[in-house]
């Protein structure tokens, strides 16, 4: 962000150069790829500028979108400017869709609705479809896949026929089955590849016995793989400790081009959704590699001595082991030790001892990170859906805070993903490295507008780390504060991997990898592989072929993550339904996010829900008047920051919608 200004200057002038022939009759088109918002809308980004300059995205208003959906790659012609084209006009230049070169997608998922149609699962496909021919036996309310009929013809219709009935909506099973065919998730896998892969035996290698390593794993209390875990023992002098990192040594059983390795390449990930897990290894597998209490096993550990009393890494050593775990702990007994001392009657005597050098030395190791990589403070509260597996059963509602035990095991991973990043640098190893971009000018300019706008607070200069630090720690808390710091998460870039190292803005890092989790991310085990092959004299995949996986592991996991995201708003909205149905008190504290002539959207912060209030659903005659809602009389409005309490009024179920009421 060193030349911020500079990249403002050069934005603005390329935004005058793209609108200079838009009042002619044959106005400017371009070809690019459009993403569709949520909300609708588009954005269509475009190649980069004759001199490698980034060219502003083009948004496309909805009534222009000319059934364009997410991804498609486009043709877009430039609108006049006009300010009721669109309310971004202020931003850069706005279009529409002329022609769609190429559809992203073949097949789409959909609820069947009336008029013979089926709305999209995925809400960044904003027109409904419309089925042609029999609907082979779905009835309305039921999930089908819808093949498209692609066309460039200009209208704003889609059209397609039937490729598969998939369930009734509404039924966890069958809306969990739906997100997973319209992300295009793995299916489990069978009773046979587990008992296949449940003969398979760790490839030999030689090994350290660290038997004087107390060596723990602490984990969500709902964890379904255990591949790390923690020690901390006295260094060679008084001055210092030896933090160990323990991690499956999963590439022991997984060799490169393997099978399973093809299996895993092709998943990516484990998808985590709230209600089914599909993992990257099969179950019986994980079992066997996962890292469990009171046996002797391998593991691939990175041994880093830490200055006992100023947290800064001295060096470290790098080793393929084998360990004990004492004792298997969760997130949630760890912290009650930290919170209240207590000391659950299954713990042995030299357990306590243990944690609490554990947490001296993550307290230690923090305080210099912090000072030294100035990375951001930025604890979020998540609100996630808790599902019975078996039962396909909703037990609740959490919202989670992190807290001293996530952080300390989140501490002790960042220090073995650093120290073997820079092997891998100072080696010349081929990885995938994790990096996270800087903010660009722009999303900082539209936070600080927003923050001003909405919230009445001015975040002033954000071009450093220490400056955004300096913002989210002056933050008061109150319901405001979550709402902020997901406004400016949206304003960052997304994290990635590629296969060369570069900034993790977040992290304040320059050498950073993902080593840690092998079982559950293919990343982690790509590097597990490389070190495997580079310890045994083996052979190292290519940089060209870690460019790839790299590539096509971030396109894998914002897949997954937007699957998560889907799948954790519409069980929300069945958990809603459930409570709704029982009686229960469905009272809610929110903040109004965005007015629009139709009514506001409210952030309801406890269930971690955008809601919808109609105008329709307001005491008195309300009217939009800017960015208020204003009653007839005057003596009442809502404007974005205000505080709200609502009652749910019901769920749109086809929509995907909560509606509210105020109170």
């Amino acid at each position: 962000m060193k030349n911020q200004h500079k990249t403002r200057l050069k934005r603005l002038k390329r935004q005058r150069e793209l609108r200079g022939g838009r009042g002619q009759k044959n106005r400017p088109r371009f070809r690019g790829k459009i993403t569709v918002t949520a909300g609708g809308f588009g954005f269509v980004a475009l190649p980069p500028g004759e001199e490698g300059e980034k060219n502003p995205d083009i948004f496309i208003p909805p009534r222009f979108l000319n059934s364009a959906m997410d991804g498609d790659e486009v043709e877009i012609e430039l609108l006049p400017d006009r300010p009721d084209i669109s309310t971004h006009h202020d931003r850069g230049p706005a279009g529409r869709i002329v022609t769609v070169i190429n559809r992203a997608h073949d097949i789409i998922v959909g609820e069947v609705i009336a008029g013979h149609k089926a709305r999209p699962l995925n809400k960044r496909i904003a027109t409904d479809v419309k089925i042609n021919g029999s609907l082979n036996g779905a009835r309305r309310g039921d999930w089908v896949e819808v093949k498209l009929l692609h066309s460039n013809a200009r209208n704003d219709t889609l059209s397609g026929s039937m490729a598969g009935k998939i369930g009734a909506a509404g039924t966890i099973e069958k809306d969990l089955d739906a997100i997973c065919r319209e992300f295009k998730l793995p299916t489990f896998y069978s009773d046979e590849e587990n008992a296949r892969a449940a003969a398979i035996k760790p490839r030999p290698v030689v090994r350290q016995p660290l038997e004087s390593h107390y060596c723990v794993t602490i984990d969500p209390i709902d964890a379904k793989d255990y591949d790390d875990a923690i020690s901390v023992a006295p260094g060679t002098n008084p001055e210092e400790l030896v933090l160990g990192i323990h991690i499956a040594d999963v590439a022991a059983w997984i060799a490169p081009e393997s099978f399973w390795d093809k299996a895993a390449i092709e998943r990516g990930f484990t998808a985590y959704l709230p209600g089914r897990t599909l993992p990257l290894l099969p179950k019986s597998l994980t079992a066997a590699i996962s890292l469990t209490p009171n046996i002797e096993q391998p593991a691939h550990s990175v041994l880093i001595r830490v200055h006992r009393h100023t947290g800064k890494i001295l060096g470290s050593q790098r080793l393929h082991s084998i360990i004990r775990i004492r004792n298997r702990l969760n997130f949630d007994e760890v912290q009650e030790y930290i919170d209240k001392g207590t000391v659950p009657s299954a713990w042995d005597t030299q357990l306590p001892v243990e944690l609490n050098r554990m947490l001296t030395l993550f307290r230690t190791m923090r305080r210099y990170r912090s000072e030294t990589e100035k990375f951001l403070h930025m604890s979020i509260p998540e609100s996630r859906v808790l599902c019975d597996e078996e039962k396909n059963e909703i037990i609740g509602i959490v919202r989670k805070a992190q807290r001293e035990a996530d952080e300390l095991v989140e501490e002790f991973m960042l220090a073995a993903n650093t120290q073997v990043a820079t092997e891998f640098i100072d080696k010349s190893l081929p990885g995938i490295f994790r990096v996270h971009p800087e903010p660009e000018p722009e999303k900082l300019e539209e936070f600080t507008a927003l923050c001003l706008d909405v919230f009445g607070v001015s975040p002033g200069d954000l071009s450093s780390r220490t400056a955004c630090n300096r913002f989210l720690e002056n933050l008061p808390d109150g319901p405001r504060r979550p709402a902020i710091l997901n406004a400016f998460l949206r304003s960052l870039p997304r994290a990635s991997y590629v296969e060369t190292p570069a900034l993790h803005f977040g992290l304040g890092k320059t050498r950073y990898l993902h080593f840690t989790s092998p079982i559950r991310r293919y990343p982690d085990l790509l590097v597990h592989q490389q070190l495997w092959e580079h310890d045994t004299a083996g052979r190292l995949r290519s940089k060209k072929i870690t460019a790839d996986m790299a590539r096509e592991c971030s396109q894998k996991e914002e897949n997954n993550d937007n699957a998560y995201y889907t799948a954790n708003d519409r069980l929300k909205l069945r958990y809603l339904v459930e409570e709704m149905g029982r009686g229960r008190e469905n009272m809610h504290e929110g903040i109004v996010a965005k007015i629009t002539s139709s009514g506001m959207s409210v952030d309801i912060q406890d269930i971690g829900i955008y809601g919808f209030v109609p105008l329709d659903k307001l005491s008195n005659d309300f009217r939009r008047q800017g960015n208020r809602l204003v009653s007839h009389d005057g003596r009442k409005s809502y404007k974005c920051g205000d505080y709200v309490y609502l009652k749910l009024s019901m769920i749109d179920p086809i929509r995907g919608a909560a509606i509210f009421r105020p109170v």
